[in-house]
């Protein structure tokens, strides 16, 4: 599992998906039919999710309403921003929507 901060033109959103990376071809698809076609992700530690918002993490793992492959943790950009200190923040990631077109 990897948990992943994108910051996307409405602001920061806190995703979890079960993928191996980030830039996998079907999480960029998934994140497309939301409509994030462009963003910088930052990995972020699953211990530090799971830490940050306790309960939550476990109801959002055990929401069904959602895939498998994709858990939106938290989409109010303030609170996911302050809920982690930059040092916690993986390598920035970027995509852009020519990426998103040759990944689907």
């Amino acid at each position: 599992m990897k948990a992943g901060m994108f910051f996307t033109e409405s602001g920061p959103v806190l995703i979890l998906t079960a993928r191996d990376s980030l830039l996998d071809p079907m999480l960029l698809g998934q994140l497309r039919t939301k409509g994030i076609n462009k963003f910088i992700a930052f990995e972020v530690p699953v211990e530090r999710v799971k830490e940050k918002y306790g309960q939550h993490f476990a109801v959002t793992m055990g929401d069904f309403r959602q895939t498998d492959d994709l858990r939106v943790v938290d989409e109010e950009g303030h609170r996911v921003f302050y809920n982690f200190a930059l040092e916690d923040l993986g390598e920035p990631i970027y995509v852009d929507e020519p990426a998103l077109r040759k990944a689907a």
